[in-house]
């Protein structure tokens, strides 16, 4: 079983990521923790107890930043365009909840999570690394105790999707990014150069929600908004960038992988860029040096993908 603490901002891919990880026979989904980035942190909050108590998932929630590693670096704009105002595409979300966030902060969540459970416990995170680089800033000890990091995020062999050098995720929170990535413990990097190999066509969410039963349907519901937004941008269907990371964990041989350290581009007209420094690559001496080598997803068979998440949340099943 993989023990996981899934880091996530809810959002619409994030929700799919959720229900695969708390459906699948060989995860252990041990925590949620929430951080901004789709919407703002008390949306991204009520969201994941929104969907914790709709699909029964008994792992705690707990809530994260709201705000960039670095606070001065000024705020964004909310992707609504993609996950809609209450970022999960404007379904009906009641006023009050049952279920209730964990008293801790996330970081907080975390380190005590691993520290508890040393050398087992896998992170997740599919949005902004804000509450890694708390948790590395508050107890850098700790790195050596987690199992694996997976993040979805990044753009390496190609443009990144909020600016010609940058992918959302890393762009929002450059400095927590950089952090995560050269700090001692082992990264796999899940990025644009995958994910958008991996698309969900609206027929084949239909009919995974046709069999599924009402936690699937719900998925369906969430998903329309998102499947509107990809239309114009990879025709019928939606990009699950963040369950092809979820998917990683269970079956990483669906993904081909280089390994360098990986650095990210802190401000200027790339901010946000992420640049891996292959292994075997010599190079004057520089930014790069010292740092251990992370993976680097580079390629992906995308139907093999498809067919993980089915299994597991339709039918429960590994793949």
């Amino acid at each position: 079983m993989h023990k996981v603490i899934f880091d996530t901002d809810p959002g619409i891919d994030d929700a799919m990521a959720l229900l695969f990880l708390h459906r699948h026979p060989e995860v252990d989904l041990i925590g949620v923790t929430t951080v901004f980035g789709n919407a703002p942190i008390e949306l991204t909050t009520r969201n994941a107890l929104y969907l914790k108590q709709k699909w029964g998932i008994a792992a705690p929630v707990a809530r994260g930043a709201g705000v960039t590693y670095d606070p001065a670096r000024p705020e964004g704009h909310w992707p609504t365009f993609i996950h809609g105002e209450n970022g999960l595409g404007d379904i009906d979300i009641p006023e009050a909840l049952e279920a209730q966030a964990d008293g801790r902060p996330a970081w907080q969540f975390i380190i005590d999570t691993v520290r508890a459970q040393p050398g087992e416990v896998t992170l997740i995170a599919v949005g902004r690394m804000t509450n890694l680089a708390l948790a590395l800033k508050a107890d850098p000890d700790f790195a050596a105790l987690v199992k694996e990091v997976v993040v979805m995020g990044g753009a390496f062999d190609l443009n990144g999707n909020v600016s010609p050098a940058a992918e959302a995720n890393i762009h929002g929170d450059p400095e927590a990014a950089d952090l995560v990535f050269t700090a001692p413990w082992r990264v796999t990097v899940i990025g644009l150069d995958v994910t958008m190999k991996t698309v969900m066509t609206s027929g084949y969410l239909a009919e995974m929600a046709a069999v599924g039963g009402p936690s699937v349907q719900l998925l369906s519901n969430i998903s329309q908004f998102y499947i509107e937004f990809y239309k114009h941008r990879v025709g019928d269907g939606m990009v699950i960038h963040d369950s092809c990371a979820c998917v990683y964990l269970v079956a990483p041989h669906l993904f081909r992988t280089r390994s360098g350290p990986i650095r990210v581009v802190c401000g200027g007209i790339a901010d946000g860029q992420t640049i891996q420094k292959p292994d075997g690559k010599v190079f004057p001496p520089g930014h790069w040096d010292g740092h251990p080598s992370q993976l680097v997803c580079t390629d992906v068979d995308g139907d093999r993908v498809l067919e993980v998440i089915r299994a597991a949340i339709v039918e429960g099943k590994a793949a």
